[in-house]
């Protein structure tokens, strides 16, 4: 697989944008997800670097999560900003990485990246529950970049 474009079915891509609109629904917590073809650095240093280009750090809360898949390498990682990263249980990074990655490990991409979704989405409702003067503040859409053709 060499495209981007071919990861996900455009069925599958509205599937994970419902399931981060449900998991935003009782949550001021934003969650993101970003697929690229490669990267040349440690999942976890561009996933960093995705964040900051996706504004991700301008919530109110700082309570972003990103996913970030590099889709020919096989490789992603989950970042958390600082008020989600102070909040959540010691494991809750890892156990999250687990979920996902027990789903990838089926090459079921989709239901990994929702099940991600979902967990993250619990533990943001805990800590930064929905208020009434919340909003939306990033984009719901799945974000891509580095297409290789």
């Amino acid at each position: 697989m060499s495209r981007v474009e071919d990861f996900l079915t455009a069925e599958e891509e509205q599937e994970i944008v419902q399931a981060i609109l449900t998991a935003e629904r009782k949550t001021s917590g934003e969650i993101r997800v970003h697929i690229e073809a490669h990267t040349e650095f440690d999942p976890m240093d561009r996933a960093k670097e995705v964040f900051q280009m996706l504004k991700m750090g301008n919530t109110k809360e700082e309570n972003g999560v990103l996913i970030y898949v590099a889709v020919n390498d096989r490789k992603f990682s989950i970042y958390g900003d600082r008020g989600i990263d102070k909040v959540v249980p010691d494991d809750f990074w890892d156990s999250t990485r687990d979920a996902i990655q027990a789903q990838f490990k089926k090459n079921s991409f989709k239901q990994g990246i929702i099940d991600g979704i979902l967990k993250a989405g619990k533990e943001l409702q805990a800590h930064f529950p929905w208020q009434s003067d919340d909003k939306n503040e990033l984009s719901d859409e799945i974000s891509k970049g580095r297409s290789l053709s």
